[in-house]
């Protein structure tokens, strides 16, 4: 791996819990190596993305966002967006096993993924829509 690639992922595995967007994580990266551009970025995640070290995702803003697969565990999680200030936070309680099987047995497809977002607003910004 190369130096370049190594403080992408270095970066990545710093920040477990955001969703950066490329130029994001071009910031932090450029802290760490500040010859590191942000062509050099795109296409490291686009090769993480290829090993599936992590998973793209597109919540509406106009960016990919991107966050490191949970390889430990086959467990789906979720996303909640806040359509203000575009917050994004994860729900891990999958309640989709049910409809999942029932799907698998109605229709004779074996499910390996899904992902569902749900958009709405945080508590913060919802409060702050109360008071205006």
């Amino acid at each position: 791996m190369t130096p370049q690639r190594r403080v992408v992922l270095q970066s990545l595995l710093e920040n477990p819990d955001l969703h950066l967007s490329a130029e994001e994580l071009y910031v932090i990266a450029k802290e760490k190596d500040p010859e590191i551009g942000l062509a050099t970025i795109y296409r490291t995640l686009d090769l993480l993305e290829e090993l599936k070290i992590l998973h793209r995702h597109n919540f509406g803003d106009g960016r990919s966002r991107y966050e490191l697969s949970h390889l430990q565990s086959e467990h789906h999680h979720h996303h909640l967006v806040c359509l203000t200030c575009n917050q994004i936070l994860e729900v891990e309680e999958d309640l989709l096993q049910q409809l999942e099987s029932l799907i698998e047995k109605e229709n004779g497809f074996r499910i390996v993924d899904h992902r569902v977002q749900f958009y709405g607003y945080c508590n913060t910004c919802d409060q702050n829509k109360e008071k205006v």
